[in-house]
């Protein structure tokens, strides 16, 4: 089931299927290696739901839940 990474909560994670937005955006997504097939884990939320910390590759990743709403994820495992 694809999913925006934005709507993950604290210990769900995902695999990286699509990074939607403008060309800069993107490729700033890519170089920080939401790249497909990328293991996605939602680390923690702010109180207030902004940023957000992810786990990708091995490093901590924080970003804006408007950045996140642009990475979709498969939740499902069932490729």
């Amino acid at each position: 089931m694809l999913k925006q990474l934005s709507d993950l909560k604290p210990g769900e994670a995902g695999t990286v299927q699509k990074v939607e937005g403008d060309r800069v955006v993107r490729r700033r997504m890519l170089d920080m290696g939401l790249v497909n097939g990328a293991e996605v884990l939602v680390k923690r939320v702010a109180p207030l739901g902004d940023p957000i910390e992810f786990e990708v590759r091995g490093y901590s990743l924080s970003l804006r839940k408007s950045e996140a709403q642009a990475v979709q994820v498969d939740v499902g495992g069932g490729q």
